[in-house]
């Protein structure tokens, strides 16, 4: 199959790229795309050394599938011309709530794939919303979910590279007592946390936090009510949820812990001892949803709280990406 990557040189592209390899897709052309300034480097895939193409003058219809991570700007402009010739899988936000266009996580809707030929565009779901549906779905067919309160805390990568220096240039400038400059977060972010992602809508939520909300109906159910708020930490790598979930019918803890454990994707690691839980760090480069902390909430009927934690890059990002395509090649 021929396989083309736009913004191959960012980090979920990389990542796209560590995946189908690891994975042993089946790759017969590999086309890696970005704009102009990264045109002429070259990645390693297999390897073998492949040079970057320019974003502006690349031909789709070399590509068979074509997954898009260099933004909602470039997914905006360059995604529908990329249609015409290959089925894109978008990384973006731009088309997730586009009503012609499926959004997907594989182990919890792949059915919806087959509407993807509207538009010839699959969206990739938000990196925070991925790991919290895939440890929801098991949960909801089997209670009925009625309402869930998430917290969010959100690594630096889901921002970008240069997010991910500004933390390690801060950390150092602290260190070194020396006096920190902010140009990728409104605040300071090194030894921080920062309760604002994206821009603010008028109801008082953020951007981020509506993906969420809208998401989280458009996969799973639209019935469920949804509130969030999302922080981010600095932490490099891996995004984790603190969530509270109201159920429509009475729960057994021991079967929540049971079926989570043998759901595609997830992993519980739950003891109730120091250490016997995961952590965003233990969660990097790990291809699992991990789930910790499952407990009753005392204060409320029929309600849990769990903490789920994965690698923002890959399950959030990459690793979805190609599981999308993976499970498409299985009903074409």
């Amino acid at each position: 199959m021929n396989i083309a990557i736009v913004g191959a040189t960012g980090n979920v592209g990389r990542k796209i790229l560590k995946v189908l390899e690891n994975k042993s897709f089946p790759v017969d052309s590999l086309y890696l795309v970005a704009s102009s300034k990264s045109a002429g480097s070259k990645l390693k895939f297999k390897g073998k050394e492949i040079e970057v193409e320019n974003l502006e003058t690349f031909d789709f219809s070399k590509s068979e599938i074509t997954f898009f991570s260099a933004g909602g700007k470039i997914s905006e402009k360059y995604a529908p011309l990329a249609a015409k010739h290959s089925l894109v899988i978008d990384n973006s936000s731009y088309f997730r709530m586009d009503p012609d266009v499926p959004l997907i996580v594989p182990e919890v809707n792949s059915h919806d794939l087959k509407n993807y030929k509207k538009k010839n565009i699959i969206a990739n779901a938000n990196c925070s919303v991925i790991p919290l549906v895939v440890a929801l779905k098991p949960l909801h067919d089997l209670y009925n979910i009625k309402r869930i309160v998430a917290s969010t805390y959100q690594s630096v990568s889901g921002a970008g590279k240069a997010s991910m220096d500004e933390l390690l240039s801060q950390t150092k400038d602290f260190l070194e007592n020396k006096n920190l400059s902010s140009s990728y977060f409104t605040k300071q972010i090194a030894f921080n946390a920062i309760p604002h992602i994206d821009s603010f809508l008028d109801s008082g939520y953020t951007k981020e936090e509506q993906k969420m909300h809208d998401e989280v109906k458009k996969i799973l159910d639209s019935k469920i009510k949804v509130t969030s708020t999302s922080v981010r930490i600095p932490v490099l790598v891996s995004h984790a949820v603190s969530v509270n979930i109201e159920f429509n019918k009475k729960y057994k803890l021991n079967e929540i812990r049971d079926v989570l454990n043998t759901s595609p994707g997830c992993k519980v690691v739950d003891e109730h001892k120091d250490g016997g839980y995961i952590t965003p760090a233990e969660a990097e480069n790990k291809f699992e949803t991990f789930i910790s902390r499952i407990r009753e909430d005392n204060s409320q009927d029929n309600t849990i709280n769990l903490w789920i934690v994965s690698d923002n890059l890959l399950k959030g990002a990459a690793l979805n990406a190609v599981e999308i395509a993976e499970a498409l090649i299985k009903i074409k």
